[in-house]
């Protein structure tokens, strides 16, 4: 049997942040993954992942995006690797009602938080949205923009792979292509067995994503769904005209939740546009997650979500991806100590939203498997909200 002070389990955004902020710390820690992150199987790919401190699912993320931020700096000084372009993030609605309505419009919500925050934002019009950047020259008259500088993206693949790295030259051992089939907690720590041997660890951090249900039981079982989602490339048109200085942009264009849309400015030498949605209708599982995207769905993406809305694209898509979203009642986090397994935390699921947050995260999860709490403040995230029985 092989000891270690920490183990984590699964090392995507959250675990790869978690693993690298111990072995930093000088903590023997063992990660473990199915896969070879970073890879395309979980729910941490797809070369870009907006980023943005006015945080529309709530106030309680602004502490951990504001500090992610920092770390994401630190790493690339660290690595030498570009992983957070600050090109700004637009969020708009331009929908045929009325765009202002501040109790259910994603964008008011924004504007709210930032105003609510100091965080250094621009209000904008439909003309100014359309002077500004001409791909969305379509906005209607009534669109509304919030514009914040100090968002972007992050690369998320270089992202899990500089801090997997980082953790390996500071000790840590990872475990790559390595399934773990139980868990156990008795009086001298926490048993993992994987396909390939046993390990005991002092304690253990569990993100897992999608595979979180399983691996935790009760009560994860009832609480986590997975929700496929679909990403796509679109070919920019010759001679497009986008701005000199594009963002990422979250659109909102209609009155339902199918009714929006996100993406990220076209990529030096690549001719594309990624653009996608969330749906948390359909459910699916890891051994039936369909992980292509169908000629049908790309038609569909491009003739309700792009035609009208987004100028200087073609119908043509030149990439498609599957990501899985492990989401919760609320869609927000689960961050807390699991009810029955002693010394275990669990950090799933993160709802479609969590990669920005990750780094401050995984400094957060080292800090309480060293010292029993976290700088941040986590509490909104607890289990306790739900108020579920365990069996």
């Amino acid at each position: 049997m092989e000891r270690c002070e920490v183990a984590v389990l699964g090392l995507g955004a959250m675990g790869a942040a978690t693993v690298y902020q111990l072995a930093k710390a000088g903590v023997k820690v063992i990660g473990i993954d199915r896969h070879h992150p970073p890879h395309t199987l979980g729910s941490s790919h797809g070369d870009t992942r907006i980023t943005r401190l006015s945080v529309g699912e709530g106030a309680q993320y602004l502490p951990i995006v504001r500090r992610s931020h920092a770390l994401w700096r630190d790493l690339e000084a660290l690595s030498g690797e570009s992983l957070f372009e600050q090109c700004g993030v637009l969020v708009f609605s331009s929908n045929p009602r009325d765009a202002h309505d501040g109790k259910n419009d994603f964008t008011q919500r924004t504007i709210g938080l930032a105003q609510a925050n100091a965080i250094e934002h621009e209000v904008l019009s439909a003309e100014q949205i359309r002077q500004r950047f001409p791909q969305f020259s379509t906005v209607l008259d009534n669109a509304i923009g919030y514009f914040e500088p100090s968002g972007g993206y992050l690369r998320p693949e270089r992202c899990i792979a500089i801090q997997l790295n980082l953790a390996e030259q500071h000790g840590a051992t990872l475990l790559k292509g390595e399934i773990v089939m139980g868990l156990a907690s008795d009086q001298k720590g926490v048993t993992i067995t994987t396909d390939q041997r046993t390990i005991l660890a002092d304690k253990v951090v569990v993100s897992a994503g999608m595979w979180s249900r399983e691996l935790l039981g009760a009560p994860f079982d009832r609480l986590l769904r997975v929700c496929r989602q679909k990403l796509f490339w679109f070919e920019l048109e010759e001679g497009a005209q986008f701005a000199e200085a594009s963002p990422t942009f979250i659109l909102r264009h209609g009155q339902t939740e199918d009714d929006m849309n996100y993406g990220f400015p076209p990529l030096p030498g690549e001719g594309s546009l990624k653009i996608a949605t969330e749906q948390y209708i359909e459910e699916s599982t890891p051994s039936t997650l369909d992980r292509t995207v169908s000629a049908a769905e790309e038609r569909e993406m491009f003739n309700t979500q792009v035609r009208g809305k987004i100028t200087g694209v073609t119908s043509r898509v030149v990439k498609s991806a599957v990501c899985p979203y492990t989401v919760t009642p609320d869609s927000n986090f689960i961050i807390d100590e699991h009810p029955t397994l002693k010394n275990t935390l669990v950090v799933s699921a993160c709802s479609g939203h969590g990669f920005k947050h990750s780094a401050a995260l995984g400094e957060a999860l080292a800090q309480w498997c060293i010292h029993g709490r976290s700088d941040l403040d986590l509490s909104a995230f607890s289990l306790k909200r739900f108020e579920v029985p365990l069996a």
